[in-house]
C-alpha cells in the first residue's frame, strides 16, 4: 500500500462526520438496461465474471479512509492495493414475478445498509429476473467521494453512444489520465487557507445583506423559517424508494410558458405531490414548506476519475404548499428561486461553500444532539435536479432505458427528492425513512397530477 495519502477536503468530510446507522451517507443509482434485440436473456453471470476480473481499478474506486499520525489525525484517502472485487460487486436475482415492485423493494433494502469504512466506499449490484427481459444495476458510493454531477459524468464516460460497441468496460475500471500529485501538500494547504481568510472577510457584508433581504422580502428565505412537519423528525436507517419518469418536453413546455426554469417546474411538481400526500395524512402545515436545493459549482468541463469529490452549494426555496392554485404556486416558487440565486451572484466558490455550510450545519447538530422539538427546522426537505445526458447510452449493446437516483434522508429530514434528466425524460427518485413515511409510492401519483395541473394552468 502506498504511504502517500491525500487529506479529505472539508466539503467531503461533511459527509463523513454525520454518518450513523440511522443516517447512511451514500448516494445510489438504479439503472435499467434493455438487451439488444434477438439476444435473449442477457448473461449477467458473464458480466459478473468479467467485472470481478477487472485488472486495473480507477483511483476513485481504490480510495480507502485512513487517519493517524501520518495525517496529523485528519481523515485522508489512501490507495487500497488489495481490493476484494467479490465484496464490492454482487450478483442478485429478483423473486418472481420480477415486477418493478420487487426491484424497488430490493433497492430499498440495499440502500439501507452502511458501506464498510475499512474498504473503498462503493458497491455494485447486478440484478436479473425482471419479467420484461431487462436487467438492472444498482450502485452506491459514499457522498464523500463524489456528488451528483460528478457521478453522472462518471456514468456517462463508462457507457457508449454506439449501440454496436461491444468493448465497453466497467465504470470502476482504470482509464488513461493525467498524472496526479499525491501526498500532504503543505504549500497548497496554506494557500487555500489564505484565500479562505480573504473570502471570509469579504463574505460578512453579503451575509448582512441576505439577512436584510429575508426580513424585507417575503420571497427571500432564511434558515429557520421552515414550519415543523412530519418530515422533520428522527429517522431510522431503513429506507423506502420509489421512482418514475416524465417526458422532459412536457416539463420544458410548462417552464417556457411560465417564464420559469425546468428546476422551478420540478419544485412545483414536488410541491403538489407533498401537498396532496401530507393533506392525506392530515399533516399539511399552514405555512409553506421550504426546500433546500443544491447548486453545482462545477465548470462545464469534466473531471478525471481521481478528482471527483464535492463541488456543490445550497439555496433555500419556498415551495408555496400553502397555496391551492397550481399557477400561483409555480410563480411563487419562480420568484423565490430567483431571489435565492441572485444572493449568490458575485461570490467565490469558497464563499458559496461557506454560506451553504451555514445552511447545512443544523443537520450535523441534529445528528449529535437530536432534533430539537421546539425549534423550526432549517428546511423541510432536499430537492435536487441533476442534469444528465440527453442522448441514448449503451453498455455492450444493452440500451440504458432509465436511471433513477437514490439519495440521503437525514435525521430531521425524512425525505429526499432527486431527479435526473436522461435522453427525453426526467426521472425522479424519492428516498424516505420507511417508518416515518408510509406509502411513499403514492407521491408518484401526486407528481403526475401536479404536472397535469401545471399543463392545464399554462396551456
Amino acid at each position: 500500500m502506498s504511504l502517500l495519502a491525500t487529506l479529505v477536503t472539508p466539503a467531503d468530510a461533511a459527509f463523513l462526520l454525520p454518518e450513523t446507522r440511522e443516517q447512511p451517507m451514500h448516494v445510489g443509482s438504479l439503472q435499467l438496461f434493455r438487451p439488444p434485440a434477438g439476444s435473449g436473456v442477457h448473461d449477467l453471470s458473464g458480466i459478473y465474471a468479467a467485472a470481478v476480473a477487472t485488472p486495473e481499478i480507477a483511483p476513485l474506486f481504490r480510495r480507502r479512509l485512513t487517519r493517524g499520525f501520518g495525517t496529523l489525525g485528519q481523515w485522508a484517502w489512501q490507495d487500497d492495493a488489495s481490493i476484494d472485487l467479490e465484496h464490492h460487486i454482487r450478483h442478485s436475482s429478483l423473486p418472481k414475478p420480477g415486477r418493478m415492485r420487487e426491484l424497488l423493494a430490493l433497492c430499498s433494502r440495499l440502500h439501507s445498509t452502511l458501506l464498510d469504512r475499512q474498504r473503498p466506499l462503493w458497491e455494485m449490484h447486478l440484478i436479473e429476473g425482471l419479467e420484461d427481459g431487462r436487467f438492472a444495476v444498482y450502485t452506491k458510493i459514499h457522498h464523500s467521494l463524489l456528488d451528483g454531477v460528478s457521478g453522472l459524468r462518471l456514468l456517462e464516460r463508462s457507457l457508449s453512444t454506439d449501440p454496436d460497441a461491444r468493448d465497453t468496460g466497467m465504470p470502476f475500471a482504470a482509464r488513461p489520465q493525467a498524472a496526479r500529485r499525491g501526498g500532504f501538500d503543505l504549500g497548497g494547504l496554506l494557500s487555500t487557507g489564505l484565500h479562505a481568510a480573504v473570502d471570509a472577510v469579504t463574505l460578512a457584508p453579503k451575509v448582512v445583506s441576505l439577512i436584510d433581504q429575508g426580513v424585507r422580502h417575503q420571497g427571500a428565505v432564511l434558515p429557520g423559517q421552515a414550519p415543523r412537519s412530519i418530515l422533520n423528525v428522527p429517522i431510522t436507517g431503513s429506507r423506502r424508494f420509489a421512482g418514475d419518469a416524465w417526458e422532459l418536453e412536457r416539463i420544458r413546455t410548462v417552464a417556457k410558458e411560465a417564464e420559469a426554469t425546468i428546476n422551478d417546474v420540478v419544485l412545483a411538481m414536488s410541491a403538489a405531490a407533498l401537498r396532496d400526500y401530507l393533506a392525506g395524512l392530515d399533516a399539511l402545515p399552514d405555512d409553506s414548506l421550504i426546500a433546500m436545493t443544491p447548486v453545482s459549482l462545477r465548470s462545464e468541463t469534466g473531471t478525471d476519475d481521481g478528482a471527483s469529490g464535492n463541488a456543490v452549494g445550497a439555496i433555500l426555496c419556498s415551495l408555496g404548499t400553502h397555496l391551492a392554485d397550481p399557477e400561483e404556486r409555480l410563480l411563487h416558487i419562480r420568484d423565490s428561486t430567483r431571489r435565492a440565486k441572485a444572493s449568490l451572484h458575485g461570490l467565490s466558490q469558497l464563499q458559496v461553500t461557506a454560506l451553504s455550510a451555514g445552511i447545512m450545519s443544523p443537520l450535523v447538530l441534529n445528528t449529535i444532539f437530536g432534533v430539537p422539538p421546539l425549534i423550526r427546522p432549517p428546511f423541510n426537505l432536499i430537492i435536487s435536479n441533476v442534469p444528465g445526458p440527453l442522448h441514448p447510452l449503451y453498455w455492450n449493446g444493452a440500451r440504458l432505458d432509465g436511471m433513477y437516483p437514490l439519495s440521503i434522508p437525514t435525521t430531521g429530514q425524512a425525505l429526499n427528492i432527486t431527479c435526473t434528466s436522461y435522453d427525453t425524460a426526467l426521472q425522479f427518485g424519492l428516498t424516505g425513512c420507511r417508518r416515518t413515511l408510509p406509502h411513499l409510492q403514492s407521491m408518484l401519483g401526486g407528481l403526475d397530477d401536479g404536472l397535469a395541473a401545471l399543463e392545464k394552468a399554462f396551456g
